[in-house]
């Protein structure tokens, strides 16, 4: 088939674009900006746009299909044009279902632990040799590329999201995989300018479940603050509750228990890590697989890209980053670091980036966050917040906010890079959390630089 991508720049969209051109489809396709790890990628197999822009030539009446990114806008003149050419107009949830419409997907939800929750069962079916394809919105350790479709595999893994289908489809993209197994992670509120009320964002997640069919089994976080009562009211499917899985530490050192005792060595911590490792568990035995294998499994899987990942760890010096940005994630990451350094001075950095937590209205909902550190910094770039056109923000009105009278507050990547050069060397954990890059500080090369400072 000839298929166009419209938008094909995104981090799923490029890499179904390569997906479909391994399988032997010709792939062309548009987009306004391409940005790393896509560019290269595309480049490197020669589908890449060589030019930016919308061209509406490239859509001609030979094109078998239109795959149509949430990134392209409903006057987008490619669309248009295939619209008028009546093509065949997919956005890629549409495109992943079709292509697993007789496999069994598992489909993770949630405000929080998606990627990590998915990447866990990916990992677990594939260590022991149980072919799936999937999609993954992050890196997994020893898997190449964030989504895999086959035609052999009998499972595909999906992490979806509640956020809007595309510029022509409001729904959740959640709503087009029709899950045999779901799994919800929680309901906390966040990308306010998306779901202005924390009502309408609930009620994606009411009309979600209202959705789901009396054979779906629907595995669901009991600790959440809003899933028991939802689930309780709304489902009409096969449920099945889940909390944490059972672990203990020694020292800094954790291990997974299993129903009869046995200890495994785990590379995760944190409460969230072992509430995502109970869901990925919930599902091995809905799937009725052997549960010592899960657990030799699971045990090894280091997390997904981004989620508490180390950039140094030696002679009691640590460095973490974490792709947390909105408040239940910053205060799961908080917690994790400071329980398993619990005898370590811990310095926290907290880039606010995204629209929500640039929003005055909307901070206050990082309240005590940031409580578990012995030092607090909060960074974010006034000029990012003229191009977002946002109103002015200031240090007391973060500081109140967080809750924080002491917090430390820079506004550009010096200031931020000073601070932490002052911090002591020794018996320390930094942890790094933002989904933006604190104005372009080369993460890696400051934590060695810091190092032998």
């Amino acid at each position: 088939m000839k298929i166009h991508f419209i938008a094909i720049g995104g981090s799923i969209m490029h890499q179904l674009a390569l997906q479909l051109l391994a399988q032997g489809h010709e792939i062309t396709g548009s987009d306004d900006t391409i940005f790393d790890p896509a560019l290269s990628n595309l480049k490197a197999k020669g589908i890449c746009p060589e030019e930016y822009g919308w061209f509406p030539n490239k859509v001609t009446q030979d094109v078998d299909m239109v795959v149509l990114g949430k990134h392209a806008h409903a006057d987008n003149i490619e669309l248009e044009k295939a619209r008028s050419l009546d093509l065949k107009v997919v956005t890629f949830p549409e495109l992943i279902y079709t292509y697993s419409q007789d496999k069994t997907r598992i489909v993770v939800g949630g405000s929080h632990g998606k990627t990590t929750t998915t990447s866990i069962i990916v990992h677990t079916l594939l260590k022991n040799d149980l072919q799936t394809d999937f999609m993954v919105g992050a890196k997994i350790e020893g898997v190449d590329g964030a989504v895999r479709l086959t035609e052999s595999a009998p499972y595909m893994v999906i992490e979806g999201d509640e956020y809007p289908t595309s510029a022509e489809d409001p729904r959740p993209k959640l709503v087009h995989y029709h899950p045999n197994i779901a799994i919800l992670t929680g309901v906390a509120w966040d990308h306010m300018n998306v779901f202005p009320t924390y009502e309408i964002y609930r009620n994606v997640f009411v009309d979600y479940i209202r959705s789901l069919s009396e054979d779906t089994h629907l595995v669901y976080y009991a600790g959440d603050k809003e899933l028991p009562s939802l689930v309780k009211e709304y489902a009409k499917c096969k449920l099945y509750p889940y909390q944490a899985i059972k672990a203990e530490s020694e020292g800094e050192n954790w291990f997974l228990i299993d129903k009869v005792g046995e200890r495994y060595p785990c590379k995760m911590f944190g409460d969230h890590n072992f509430q995502n490792l109970a869901a990925a568990q919930k599902v091995w035995e809905i799937l009725g697989k052997d549960p010592i294998d899960f657990y030799k499994t699971a045990s090894q899987f280091g997390g997904a890209a981004k989620r508490l990942e180390y950039l140094a760890d030696s002679d009691g010096y640590t460095v973490i980053k974490d792709y947390a940005h909105s408040p239940s994630k910053v205060q799961a990451a908080v917690s994790a670091v400071r329980k398993k350094y619990s005898d370590r001075k811990l310095v926290v950095v907290c880039e606010l980036h995204t629209y929500s937590s640039l929003n005055k209205d909307f901070i206050p909902q990082y309240k005590d966050s940031l409580k578990p550190a012995d030092t607090a910094i909060v960074h974010y770039d006034p000029h990012a917040m003229q191009i977002k056109r946002m109103p002015d923000l200031s240090a007391a009105e973060v500081r109140k906010a967080f809750n924080e009278p002491d917090l430390l507050i820079t506004n550009d990547s010096e200031s931020l890079q000073n601070i932490l050069a002052l911090v002591t060397k020794e018996n320390i954990v930094i942890l790094m959390m933002s989904s933006g890059n604190y104005g372009g500080i080369d993460l890696e090369q400051f934590s060695t630089h810091s190092k032998s400072a």
